[in-house]
């Protein structure tokens, strides 16, 4: 679902990008209010780990594909604001290092995943979370808000493209929202699946309201970020071939011709790696290193975000 420069227009792409730098404002003060010291490292933790997990594309019917955007992961792990700026930092890595997802159209890629595929999405959560208890409540919540994500993000770059004059709205909104309906179940079930397994394992990871002031061992998060890095490895070269979802769309509606150049070349673009000619190498090795870098991206900028002194009331966005 990364937009690539060209698909949308100048006025669009700088309206998109302030309405996501309004939203990374806001997340930003949020956990610098409320995260508490010990999650700082998770968050560098669970931005390496959607990294990861979004190399590996499954297929979903009619010969498209579709990856976990992570967002919904993120943020009930963390909080609606870090969760936000956790797939900021994803988007961000994306896009510089590997091209994937324009540099003009960062905004609007971190105002559809980000803001309405984390945020918005967050809000079903929330609602969903006042009337279903328990962790089978919880989980059921998680995987619904996590489906609405997928076609809230996929929704909003519809209208960024109509708005752009790429594609008629009547178009590309119901087939954008159509195949992203079916993404989204994968998404729906990914999300749940590493949620039970994190209640099963680490059941003091998941959000309750009260956390405590000890912090997150170091352990954890070397186990997790090897976990990570073996995702990123022996996973993708098993990735579908399939286009994903936009790029379903773009052929069967025409589109595609209006893509344009990287604006700044990117040095793994393509998920490439200079010197190693297979992408059966290139590609786990380029994932690997990728990985490892978004943590201490994240890492970095939730320390400088969210000093260690900061927020000792609660997790960070809660409604």
């Amino acid at each position: 679902m990364h937009l690539p420069d060209g698909f949308i227009d100048t006025r669009t792409a700088l309206a998109t990008a302030g309405a996501a730098a309004l939203g990374l404002g806001y997340a930003a003060r949020a956990v610098r209010r409320a995260l508490p010291p010990r999650r700082v490292p998770l968050l560098g933790l669970v931005a390496a780990t959607v990294f990861a997990a979004q190399m590996l594309n499954f297929p979903v019917a009619g010969g498209t594909s579709g990856h976990l955007v992570g967002g919904m992961l993120a943020a009930v792990l963390l909080g609606p604001s870090a969760g936000v700026l956790v797939i900021a930092s994803v988007l961000i890595v994306q896009c510089l290092l590997f091209a994937d997802g324009g540099l003009l159209a960062l905004g609007a890629n971190i105002f559809n995943m980000g803001i309405a595929g984390t945020a918005a999405a967050y809000g079903i959560y929330w609602v969903i979370r006042r009337v279903a208890t328990g962790l089978e409540g919880q989980l059921a919540a998680a995987a619904f808000a996590a489906w609405c994500s997928v076609v809230l993000a996929a929704m909003a770059a519809a209208v960024e493209l109509a708005l752009s004059g790429t594609v008629p709205f009547g178009v590309v909104l119901p087939a954008m929202a159509g195949i992203h309906m079916l993404i989204g179940i994968g998404e729906a079930v990914i999300t749940a699946l590493v949620l039970a397994s994190v209640a099963a394992a680490r059941p003091e990871l998941l959000r309750t309201g009260r956390e405590s002031a000890e912090p997150t061992a170091s352990g954890l998060i070397v186990y997790g970020l090897a976990l990570a890095i073996g995702l990123a490895l022996f996973t993708s070269p098993f990735a579908s071939a399939w286009p994903d979802g936009l790029e379903k769309v773009t052929a069967a509606l025409g589109f595609g011709a209006t893509a344009g150049k990287p604006v700044v070349p990117a040095p793994f673009a393509g998920y490439a790696v200079p010197g190693i000619g297979s992408p059966a190498g290139a590609t786990p090795l380029a994932g690997a290193c990728g990985t490892v870098f978004m943590f201490f991206f994240a890492f970095l900028l939730a320390r400088i975000v969210a000093p260690k002194e900061a927020g000792r009331r609660g997790t960070a966005g809660d409604p």
